[in-house]
């Protein structure tokens, strides 16, 4: 493992590339849960995710034992971004191994930060397999997390807090492959001994939590999820080994938390994080009034690399869940002034109209008849639940439009 040499060697490599990044208070988060919250935001880090640093201490380390071929790794985002920025500025050739299918968005952004992107298989591990394939013909493989440099790499965010913030009690950190909290974690051994590194993952890959309760990494079946950067189903070999000392306990949140986290960031810190860098927030909401009141908290927003198309979905999930927006549907007849009734009380509570769409050809409604979808703005629910009364007084009967999965 790292030691404290080798960890503060890594704070000055990554130090003389990239300032620290923010630390800031939550007022509204501390409000909401009774704790002093602050939030650590690596997704203002170069490349949004805190993947950078791991990879430029990594390569600074190995810089003169790198063949001509250069280094090759394998990732669908972030660590991609962090190798090519990294290589580039060593002048070392960097490859990368995304699955097909990966953002576009993410392969545009490797490939400037100077990396040749190769598409391969349908997954991460399928495009690992095609790196190490590549590792035999010379390259130089670069592990995401599974390896001691990459761990005291992503140690310079735990001695940035010990430097940014006198006292803490707690630091909530996504665990996929576990670099991250490993680092965190022997960074703050010597230099915060009693403060608590609490894992946070999804129920949808609970990779970490299985490998504490059988005491030794193991692989998961995995799910879909929001937080696809953490969605690792085996921790790594070298990251279990600290964490295993360490880390007594791991929180598990749900899909839905994390939309919400997602959205409660942006539009109260007008801050954008991606789903795995979200998650310690939604833990934080998720959890019981008494686990974290009077505590003081660190949440490390990890990543903030989020695609539009899917921080759209998640913005409409999170408002809706939130009460900020209501669908519902009626049916009406397919007359002259049956929609304007509608409406007239919806303007009439003050709630504002989104969209609207009719459907008079489904087979399960009467000739003459039409159902009506209407998404409004609403303020809360409380807002909602006069405008349903107010519906339901004015003898409509609704149907209600179900959050779909995301």
């Amino acid at each position: 493992m790292p030691d404290r040499n080798r960890i503060h060697e890594a704070m000055d490599v990554v130090g003389r590339r990239f300032p620290p990044t923010p630390l800031i208070r939550s007022e509204q988060l501390s409000r909401q849960t009774g704790a002093e919250v602050f939030l650590k935001l690596e997704n203002l880090q170069r490349t949004g995710s805190f993947k950078v640093r791991g990879a430029v201490y990594k390569l600074w380390r190995i810089r003169n034992e790198v063949g001509p071929r250069g280094v090759v790794a394998a990732s669908a985002g972030n660590h991609a971004q962090g190798v090519a920025l990294a290589a580039s500025d060593l002048g070392i050739p960097a490859t990368v191994i995304m699955p097909e299918g990966s953002s576009i968005s993410k392969q545009v952004a490797t490939r400037d930060y100077g990396a040749r992107v190769l598409l391969h298989g349908k997954t991460v591990a399928e495009a690992l397999d095609r790196a190490r394939e590549l590792e035999q013909e010379g390259y130089t493989f670069l592990h995401p997390f599974d390896d001691d440099d990459v761990i005291a790499g992503q140690a310079t965010v735990g001695l940035e807090l010990t430097e940014q913030l006198e006292r803490f009690d707690e630091v909530w950190v996504p665990v996929g492959g576990g670099g991250l909290a490993a680092g965190v974690a022997l960074a703050l051994a010597k230099r915060r001994p009693t403060a608590r590194v609490v894992g946070i993952q999804t129920r949808a890959c609970p990779s970490a939590l299985e490998a504490l309760r059988q005491g030794h990494p193991v692989e998961v079946e995995t799910e879909r999820t929001l937080a696809d950067g953490i969605r690792v189903p085996r921790i790594g070999e070298r990251p279990f080994r600290v964490l295993r000392q360490v880390m007594e306990e791991v929180l598990l949140v749900e899909e839905s938390r994390i939309a919400m986290a997602v959205v409660a960031l942006l539009e109260r810190k007008k801050l954008l994080a991606e789903g795995a860098g979200a998650v310690p927030v939604a833990a934080l909401l998720e959890a019981p009034a008494d686990r974290v009141r009077n505590r003081r908290i660190v949440l490390v927003v990890s990543g903030g690399n989020l695609d539009l198309n899917v921080l759209d979905r998640i913005l409409e999930q999170g408002l809706m869940r939130t009460g900020r927006i209501l669908r519902f549907r009626v049916i009406l007849d397919d007359a002259p002034g049956a929609l304007h009734g509608l409406l007239s009380i919806v303007s009439k509570e003050e709630g504002n109209i989104l969209h609207i769409f009719h459907d008079r050809l489904s087979v399960d409604l009467p000739l003459g008849r039409t159902r009506v979808e209407v998404e409004v703005e609403t303020r809360g629910f409380d807002h909602i639940g006069r405008l349903t009364a107010a519906l339901l007084q004015g003898g409509y009967r609704i149907e209600a439009s179900p959050v779909s999965a995301l």
